[in-house]
């Protein structure tokens, strides 16, 4: 019984942190294109856009942390590697990545975004290495 409660509670965890990662993911969208293409140079509109788009970052930051609690011990373990991995690669390398931008080693800007897909394709990877060594 006490198995299917945490089934049960670890599905509806997972939709939960699904639900605001979608919904942040959207407000990044809206507060990104929104100024191009919906309301134009509005400053007010673009910092409302940008708040919404905050909070629903900082209910997706609490839905992460209720997830990982609901986690077992393994389970736990592999996703805190993981994001102990991504957090060292994106620290080291988008520091680095920003030295070659300001030492115009090269030519264009260092782009925030090429971080964030470090981070994240540094985080899928740890996840299922750390999958493949525990099993």
């Amino acid at each position: 019984m006490e198995n299917q409660n945490w089934t049960t509670r670890t599905k509806n965890n997972t939709l939960n942190l699904g639900i605001w990662t979608a919904a942040w993911s959207i407000s990044m969208a809206v507060a990104t294109f929104g100024p191009r293409f919906i309301w134009g140079e509005n400053i007010l509109i673009t910092i409302i856009g940008i708040l919404i788009n905050a909070g629903l970052g900082a209910g997706m930051i609490i839905a992460n942390i209720r997830y990982l609690n609901e986690l077992d011990e393994m389970q736990r373990k592999i996703h805190m590697e993981a994001m102990g991995l991504a957090l060292g690669v994106g620290v080291v390398g988008g520091l680095s990545y920003s030295l070659l931008d300001t030492t115009n080693v090269i030519a264009q800007d260092a782009e925030i975004s090429f971080l964030v897909i470090l981070i994240a394709l540094t985080y899928l990877i740890g996840v299922a290495v750390g999958i493949k060594r525990y099993k």
